[in-house]
Order: structure tokens, then C-alpha cells, then sequence
């Protein structure tokens, strides 16, 4: 080869060689696959590199006359761990469609046929019927070299029968992925097999498996990271869902006890009272309902209505103070209600000052900041970890920030005591 084609020939490798080692990494990390996916990948892809490198090594020793006997072994292994990629595909091919593979008709036809290709790879290493390397080190195909690629091109076909057969149990995303891998590679594969051999044709079938094999995974990868994504989703509409049902039975028979009395004493503050409440209520269980995001609008006034309430019990022990310039923003129902019922229910002491608890909010360059700031008792950052109570609710605040909005909580001490949550919204 000339040297421009030899440096295309060593990049094109190169690239290869990156993007499947990128492969390797992303299904032996990534947390949507399950484990016989991420072990299938993986296999899958080390099969791959395998190839790039005995790709490489035949590019080292392909015109070199004293490598004969290198050559000969190296061309074993292309055509090895080029055809290890089929039978491995009907086996994915089948556990997606929930059958066993052991003792599928599909799998075991092509079992037959992938060992009759081995047998006949053998054979080729001491014939010339099949293809052979001359002493001077010069690979030429023998007349019946299609013989040995038979068995792959129907392996290729009964793969893509097979595909097309189970079309209607396979989610469309994998349907597309799996004809993404086998049609370019189909069609890559019969020129080489019956048309004059070259260097561009094998590092075109090369190219061809390897990027086939990359874009099936990602399309297998990007619906098994939306059906990951949604999984969460649903965790945490369902964590919600309990904090809802969890309400504090005590809260409640005080906000009732309180509009009981309110009604003798107090018409007008009975009415607000028993709104507030009825707000509260109302947003708690539209909480469960909801599976998106809300505006902050909403979830300030579940907040306000909840203290409001508290108010009323309390009295002058509890001041709230609202600075909410900054409204224009979405975050996950029960965010900001949950917090200030944290700090009433830790920071109220009969025997300390009257809790104060202020809520702010700031439109910030990395996005919209909710800041939520009281004089309580305060908890080393530590607490988190060693205590469930209080910090169960914040724990299910995070979780859900970071699965429906890309949000973080951020909680720290208060220099004149009491504690601050931050919840940064991208």
C-alpha cells in the first residue's frame, strides 16, 4: 500500500479501536443495563477489540515477505473473530425475545453452521482450495473460497429472518437497532465473499461489523437508559406518594381541634383556617396524581397554607418570612413543603426563641435557587448519614430533584445557628 493509504489504513484502527474501547466502558459503567446485558456487551466488545488488533497486527506484517507463517496465523484469527459476533447476536437475539436459546431451532441451526465454517477454517490452514499465504508472504483466496464464507452469509440471513420473524415482541428501538447491525454488514459481506479480494473490500467488511455492532448499541442503550429513566421517575412519584400518606396524624387532629375552637371564638380565622387546610390537603394529593414537575408557584402556596396552620397553633413561637422574587421555575411536587415542615417539626422548643424560618428565592447564573433558612437547632452535616429521622424526607427530596429535574439539595449549618437548605434548579 501506498503511504497515505497506509496512514488512513493505521487511523481508520485507531478510531475503531477508540470508539469500541468507548463502547466497553459505557456498558460495564452504565447502571440501565441489567447484568447479563452489561456481561453480553461486554463479551461483545472485547470480541471486537480482539479483531482491531489482529486487524492492526496484519497491517504490521501485510507486506512484509519474511512474515509468512504471522500472517497465516493472523488471518485465522480475522476470520475467527469475525464470524464470533453472529451466533453471539441470535443468542441476544432470542434472551430479548424471552426464549431459550439453548434449545431454540434458530440458535442450534446456526451453532451447526458456525462450527461447519470452523471446521472448514481449519481445513484451509493446510489447503489451498480456501485461501493460502505464499512463502513470500502474499494472501490470495483459492477457488473455492466462498465455500468457507457460506456458512456466515447464511448465518447472516437465517439472523435477519429471525429478526424480522420476532418483529412484533421486540420494542421497535430494538427491532431498528437489530437491522441497523445486520443489513449494512449483509451487504458488505456478500461483495467480499464472491467479487476480486482487496485490501479496501476487508477493511470495508472491517469498518462495516464494527460500526454496526457500535449503533446497535447505542440504540439498545439509549432505550434501556429511557426505560431506566422512567423506572426512577416512578420511584420517586411513588416516594412522594408515601410522604403524602405519612402525614403526621398529630398535624392533623391539631389543625382540626384548632378550627374547632376558632368556630367559638374566632368565625373569620375559622373560615381562613379551615381553607389552609383544605389547600393543604388538596396539594398533598395532587402530589400523588402528578408525575411531572409543577411551577414554584404551586409549591409556595402548599407551604404557606401548611404554615399557616402551624401558625395558628403556635402562635408568636413561629415567624415566617417569605423574599420570593424569583418564581419562574419548575421542581418536583413536595420540595419545599417538606422542608418547612422539617424545621417546624426539629426546630419548635418550648424553652429556646421562637423559631424563625425564612424562604427566599434567587434567579442564579447556574439556574433558579430556593433557599430555605431557620434559627432551629441545627445538625452536623454527619447526622445525614447516622440518623433516618429527620433526614428521611431531604434523602427522598434529593433522590427526586436529581431524577425529575437535574436539581441538588445542599443543607448546611447556619453561622448563628440553625441550618440552611439550598436547592439549585438547572
Amino acid at each position: 500500500m501506498t503511504d497515505w493509504l497506509t496512514l488512513l489504513a493505521f487511523g481508520l484502527i485507531g478510531a475503531m479501536f477508540t470508539l469500541t474501547a468507548l463502547g466497553l466502558g459505557v456498558a460495564a459503567i452504565m447502571p440501565s443495563t441489567n447484568r447479563w446485558n452489561r456481561r453480553f456487551f461486554i463479551s461483545l466488545f472485547a470480541t471486537i477489540m480482539l479483531l482491531i488488533l489482529s486487524v492492526l497486527v496484519d497491517s504490521l506484517v501485510w507486506e512484509n515477505p519474511t512474515m509468512a507463517a504471522a500472517e497465516k496465523i493472523v488471518a485465522f484469527f480475522e476470520y475467527l473473530l469475525f464470524s464470533l459476533p453472529m451466533p453471539m447476536f441470535t443468542i441476544y437475539l432470542l434472551k430479548t425475545c424471552g426464549e431459550r436459546w439453548q434449545t431454540s431451532w434458530l440458535f442450534r441451526t446456526i451453532a451447526g453452521l458456525w462450527c461447519l465454517f470452523f471446521i472448514l477454517l481449519g481445513i484451509a490452514q493446510g489447503t489451498t482450495f480456501l485461501y493460502y499465504i505464499t512463502p513470500d508472504n502474499q494472501f490470495y483466496r483459492g477457488p473455492w473460497h466462498s465455500l468457507l464464507m457460506a456458512p456466515l452469509i447464511i448465518i447472516m440471513l437465517l439472523n435477519l429472518a429471525g429478526v424480522i420473524r420476532q418483529r412484533r415482541q421486540l420494542p421497535t428501538k430494538y427491532y431498528a437497532a437489530f437491522l441497523v447491525n445486520l443489513l449494512p454488514l449483509t451487504i458488505t459481506l456478500l461483495p467480499y465473499t464472491f467479487f476480486a479480494f482487496s485490501p479496501t473490500s476487508e477493511m470495508a467488511l472491517f469498518i462495516g461489523e464494527v460500526l454496526s455492532t457500535l449503533s446497535m448499541f447505542g440504540m439498545i442503550l439509549y432505550h434501556q437508559t429511557d426505560q431506566y429513566m422512567h423506572q426512577q421517575r416512578e420511584i420517586a412519584h411513588q416516594r412522594a406518594s408515601i410522604m403524602v400518606l405519612q402525614m403526621r396524624p398529630h398535624f392533623i387532629y391539631n389543625a382540626m381541634m384548632s378550627i374547632y375552637y376558632l368556630c367559638a371564638s374566632d368565625a373569620q380565622k375559622a373560615q381562613q383556617v379551615t381553607l389552609d387546610f383544605t389547600t393543604y390537603l388538596r396539594k398533598n394529593f395532587t402530589a400523588i396524581a402528578g408525575e411531572n414537575t409543577i411551577p414554584f408557584t404551586d409549591e409556595l402556596e402548599h407551604a404557606r397554607a401548611y404554615l399557616a396552620i402551624e401558625q395558628v397553633q403556635f402562635e408568636d413561637r413561629l415567624c415566617v418570612e417569605y423574599d420570593t422574587p424569583h418564581t419562574c421555575f419548575r421542581l418536583p411536587p413536595l420540595t419545599l413543603q417538606p422542608i418547612v415542615e422539617n424545621a417546624v417539626k426539629h426546630g419548635l422548643d418550648p424553652e429556646a426563641a421562637p423559631l424563625h424560618i425564612t424562604i427566599r428565592t434567587i434567579a442564579a447564573e447556574n439556574g433558579s435557587q430556593l433557599i430555605v433558612e431557620d434559627n432551629g437547632p441545627g445538625f452536623a452535616p454527619a447526622e445525614l448519614a447516622d440518623s433516618p429521622e429527620p433526614h428521611t424526607a431531604l434523602t427522598n427530596i434529593q433522590q427526586r430533584l436529581e431524577m425529575m429535574c437535574g436539581g441538588e439539595i445542599k443543607i448546611r449549618p447556619r453561622a448563628e445557628g440553625g441550618t440552611i437548605v439550598t436547592i439549585t434548579i438547572p
